[in-house]
């Protein structure tokens, strides 16, 4: 791209968003060189940040017209390279478009921006009695807008359900730059579910610029236990046990003995550090049964040799159990310098096989590894520590999270529950489906995206694994 056509697209974008809203210098843009995934970086060529639908639509345009790729970030709290920029070019930063436009508390949804925090929602519906069901430990930071690209997950989605069971309808801008509106407030809308079809997909079909949520009526109580297990094994038997005696809780979550070791250091909770793992076993709904439920769950954790079972006895005590749990990832930074977090999905009853594996490969590579999970869907997170200033440690981490995920597919599982496939995944994915399945995926894909401009080299993998041709390497040349 010449010079002076990109200094024309420069100033093209600095119309559509002015000054403030444009970055370009070198020092700004290593800010958004890579998301959680800190592995693979490489800067985009220019940063825009609309605060309306029809400045994203301006901002399509103008990469078409000028032939450069572009891509949509939320927060940068995804963790498999779902936003990097591989062919540099133009990012479109959704997180000045913040506003929680509707609350409908008859019909039960919300209409939002895109980059409006999974928190900030849920923190304006107290005032209604209300809260937005998916809880990603990202909660704090990420937005819905990138929730709904990665279909995110989170420790109440046990029973509540993932991103997409609670997304109504999309307004989104295809890559050719026409907003469309997929479903909307309205229950089973006919036709085909394409706003199903969007959630997840990663950026690769469009920007989604506004969403109609559904929203859940706080539960009028809560029972939240802490089992504290001298093994893995048998807290992994009382996770099993639980769903078996068809007690669906509102979360279960297992934090081993590792990353116990960095959340008390940083919050002080009282966790014993010499327990192999704990449990967070939650019940909520109405408050009679509620009890009984709890009281099974205790017996049944007792039964796997839980040495003790604690109980939040205050709803100050609850929330700062939640806190540690959440704020996890962030206390990892208390035992390494980097890590790299891993999203694989088993069966419950394959999770005491999964985490032996995941305990044989860290001490194969020599790397520490801690485990921080939901555990009632058997979606496991292990947290492999390393610094990333050392090449060979790097390479040692490529390779055990590599294991790690070849095991959940012997298992019978999957290599990502709720982080997506971003660029670190895309290796597996013909070991996920056929290549039948994948050709069908990439026709879908060049129905929405026909031109390959928008989230180039994300998902699938390239021609040089003879599934898709590529037009990563255009870059913007800014």
């Amino acid at each position: 791209m010449a010079i002076s056509r990109a200094t024309s697209l420069v100033q093209r974008l600095r119309e559509i968003v002015g000054g403030a809203g444009l970055l370009t210098s070198p020092s700004d843009l290593l800010v958004y060189e890579c998301d959680g995934y800190t592995i693979e970086k490489n800067k985009p060529d220019v940063v825009v940040f609309p605060t309306s639908t029809e400045e994203v639509v301006e901002i399509v345009r103008a990469c078409n017209e000028y032939d450069v790729p572009f891509l949509p970030r939320g927060a940068g709290t995804s963790l498999a390279g779902g936003c990097l920029p591989v062919g540099g070019g133009v990012m479109i930063a959704l997180t000045r478009m913040k506003r929680i436009l509707e609350v409908n508390t008859r019909d039960r949804y919300a209409v939002v921006e895109s980059g409006v925090v999974n928190l900030w929602l849920t923190n304006h519906l107290k005032q209604y009695g209300y809260h937005y069901a998916p809880d990603p430990s990202s909660q704090g930071a990420c937005t819905i807008g990138g929730n709904v690209a990665t279909n995110s997950g989170g420790p109440h989605t046990l029973k509540y359900g993932v991103t997409v069971n609670h997304i109504l309808g999309l307004e989104f801008v295809l890559p050719d730059g026409r907003v469309v509106q997929t479903g909307g407030p309205a229950e089973d809308n006919p036709g085909y579910d394409l706003t199903g079809v969007i959630v997840g997909s990663e950026g690769t079909f469009g920007i989604a610029t506004k969403a109609w949520v559904r929203i859940t009526r706080n539960p009028e109580a809560y029972r939240t236990l802490l089992g504290v297990f001298e093994t893995v094994a048998d807290a992994t038997n009382t996770i099993s046990d639980i769903i078996g005696a068809s007690i669906i809780p509102g979360a279960l979550e297992m934090l081993d003995q590792l990353i116990l070791q960095a959340v008390e250091a940083a919050f002080h909770f009282g966790f014993p550090l010499d327990a192999g793992a704990v449990l967070i076993m939650e019940v909520d709904g109405l408050e009679a049964g509620l009890e009984a439920d709890a009281e099974r769950i205790a017996d049944i954790a007792r039964r796997n040799h839980a040495r003790e079972v604690r109980r939040a006895n205050s709803e100050a005590e609850r929330l700062l159990l939640w806190k540690c749990r959440k704020q996890a990832f962030g206390a990892v930074g208390r035992l390494a310098p980097s890590y790299c977090t891993q999203d694989g999905v088993v069966p419950r009853t394959k999770l005491p096989q999964i985490l032996s594996e995941i305990q044989r490969i860290g001490a194969k590579y020599q790397l520490r590894i801690a485990n921080v999970f939901h555990a009632g869907d058997g979606n496991i997170h292990p947290i492999v520590l390393f610094d990333e200033r050392d090449p060979e440690q790097v390479q040692r981490v490529l390779r055990a999270s590599h294991e790690i995920l070849e095991e959940c597919l012997r298992c019978g599982g999957s290599v990502t529950g709720e982080h997506g496939i971003g660029v670190e995944k895309i290796d597996f994915m013909p070991k996920l489906f056929s290549p039948e399945d994948l050709n069908m995926m990439l026709r879908l894909r060049s129905a929405f995206n026909p031109e390959g401009r928008c989230s180039p080299a994300k998902i699938f993998p390239t021609a040089g694994a003879c599934i898709e041709p590529s037009k990563a390497g255009r870059r913007a040349a800014l």
